[in-house]
């Protein structure tokens, strides 16, 4: 009988882990890859609904958004605009084509330059961190305009090399803009990733400025949803490889006894 080898083999009761974990552990990965589909089409769908994407042709908005940055701006419609917004409009009078510039005025506003090298809005001096370095207040040096309502006035960043509303002056509207002629206010550049645009709170003085769009929230579904996603397909490959190892350490040449 010394001669004799007998091997130990897993219970029946094991059957029923099988290959791709317990019945419990194959719902539980179903529906998070489920919940993580919803999740993830459903962050896409509002995205889609709420933003656009824009590409930037020029550098007029730099060191904001620089040319050839991507961006995204949330559908708004015009009258929803606040100072300091950065917005997407077209004014044929101006471009057959989509315009990214910064609301420095509204309607019932008055607005000039430059007084001790600053921006002046309703008799405020306006911190713009935002400009580039150095930038000579001359560049833009403009009278008195009176904003009429219903109508913005705008400016970009890069001021020695924009052309929006100090271009416009001698213009029947002096250089301002139908608060309708703006499709979506910027959110973000997503290329390259700089991430939210930040609060213009030189304009806070003024009034209230504009919330961040839904943009965060939306990511944060997006996000979620792929790791369900990823964390439910690879439940089964996983709970297989546990199973035979396992069964590898239960499955043992018998000691000769």
């Amino acid at each position: 009988m010394g001669g004799e080898s007998t091997t130990r083999t897993a219970p029946r009761g094991g059957a029923k882990q099988g290959p791709a974990g317990s019945r419990t552990g194959q719902r539980l990965s179903g529906l998070a890859v489920a919940l993580g589909m919803v999740l993830f089409l459903g962050g896409f769908a509002w995205g889609a609904v709420v933003y656009r994407p824009y590409t930037v042709p020029t550098s007029s908005m730099a060191p904001t958004i620089g040319v050839g940055d991507r961006v995204l701006a949330e559908r708004i419609d015009g009258t929803d605009v606040r100072r300091g917004d950065v917005v997407v409009f077209k004014d044929t009078a101006w471009a057959n084509a989509p315009m990214v510039k910064r609301v420095v005025a509204v309607g019932g506003d008055t607005v000039s330059c430059c007084r001790e090298g600053k921006l002046t809005v309703n008799g405020k001096e306006i911190d713009e961190p935002y400009l580039p370095a150095g930038t000579p207040a001359e560049i833009m040096d403009f009278q008195t305009v009176n904003v009429p309502e219903g109508r913005l006035f705008l400016l970009g960043d890069e001021r020695d090399n924009s052309v929006d509303s100090t271009a416009h002056l001698t213009d029947a509207a002096r250089g301002t803009v139908s608060n309708g002629a703006v499709d979506a206010r910027v959110d973000a550049v997503v290329w390259p990733m700089n991430g939210m645009l930040e609060r213009p709170t030189g304009f806070r003085t003024l009034g209230g400025l504009s919330s961040p769009g839904p943009l965060t929230p939306v990511l944060v579904l997006v996000i979620a949803g792929a790791v369900l996603i990823l964390g439910g397909a690879a439940y089964g490959p996983v709970a297989k490889r546990a199973a035979g190892s396992r069964a590898g350490r239960t499955a043992e040449p018998a000691d000769g006894r």
